[in-house]
């Protein structure tokens, strides 16, 4: 039977990609989005919010981030997976409002990376280090249609698709393993989408934890020799650090304490920091094997309390 040999877990935020004295790029797009209330975050913000935002701590987490990715890489390559399975949300990329899976695995042949055009500064900046052609990744369609039949068989209504967009290409989710995580590479991946951020069916804490546990049960029950690593990429808190949330989703996942995990808060669960369902997910997957928190940086941006709550963790 297959074998889950290794579990990462990373965010993929612009703030890994653009660097620390740019990031008022990002400070500029917090002050026009009209699902934050700027001007009243700025007056609640932690006591000491300033001392979070010189130049020279900004720089230090940055550098520290990137020495986590980099580790993560050398993890992953040393590991050297047959295939990956990585869980990750759709931001209106794959899947737009008129039909919107709670769940889906997709069972295509080929994954194909397109680099946008995007009007936005911060985009651009982004998307600096994006290669300018079109590239092709392989898919895994067999080990995919073997998980979407056990997971039906487990109770779960999977949806499944086998294309992607034309014009967007792999989501920033997935994408952003042959970017960062395995850059060059061509190790197979089957993508596993949750609709963490669209009300009103995204999974509640305990699903999520639960399609986890089934969705490990569909790997170790295929039959094949292959050696399977497990990603999520996303979160944690943001774009409002909520380092309380973070911490509590750590220690959960840490102590492998599955009824904490389920019990998160979903009030809190919404936009960016919605993605803490995709790390609920891979606990459930990875609760077998221990975990280690390589590091959590709360990586402030704004005066506002902006940025993104860095987690680099990796299990077995």
């Amino acid at each position: 039977m297959a074998e889950i040999i290794l579990g990462l877990g990373t965010p993929h935020s612009p703030q890994l990609s653009i660097p620390a004295d740019r990031w008022a790029l990002l400070v500029e797009k917090d002050q026009k989005d009209t699902r934050i209330d700027y001007a009243r975050l700025v007056k609640v913000a932690k006591p000491g919010i300033e001392q979070e935002l010189s130049q020279q701590k900004m720089q230090a987490r940055y550098d520290a981030m990137q020495t986590n990715l980099d580790a993560a890489c050398k993890t992953l390559a040393q590991a050297s997976p047959d295939v990956l399975v990585v869980i990750g949300d759709d931001q209106h990329e794959q899947f737009l409002d008129d039909n919107m899976p709670m769940f889906s695995v997709f069972r295509g042949a080929s994954l194909k990376m397109v680099k946008r055009a995007h009007p936005q500064a911060w985009r651009k900046a982004e998307e600096e280090e994006a290669p300018d052609e079109q590239k092709q990744f392989p898919a895994h369609p067999e080990l995919a249609e073997h998980v979407i039949s056990s997971l039906v068989q487990q109770g779960f209504d999977i949806a499944c698709s086998n294309q992607l967009r034309e014009e967007i290409g792999l989501g920033h989710a997935f994408s952003f393993i042959y970017r960062r995580l395995l850059p060059g590479g061509q190790t197979p991946m089957v993508p596993v989408t949750l609709n963490t951020i669209y009300p009103p069916n995204q999974p509640t804490p305990r699903r999520c934890y639960g399609f986890g546990q089934a969705l490990r049960n569909s790997i170790e029950s295929w039959q094949s020799n292959a050696k399977v690593a497990v990603i999520t990429t996303g979160g944690l808190s943001h774009v409002v650090i909520d380092e309380e949330l973070d911490r509590m989703t750590l220690d959960g996942l840490m102590r492998k304490d599955a009824e904490q995990l389920c019990r998160l808060p979903a009030d809190k669960l919404r936009l960016g920091t919605s993605e803490i369902r995709n790390w609920i997910t891979l606990g459930g997957m990875m609760e077998r094997l221990p975990m280690k928190l390589i590091e959590y940086i709360p990586a402030y941006r704004s005066p506002a309390g902006t940025g993104c709550g860095m987690a680099f963790a990796q299990w077995g």
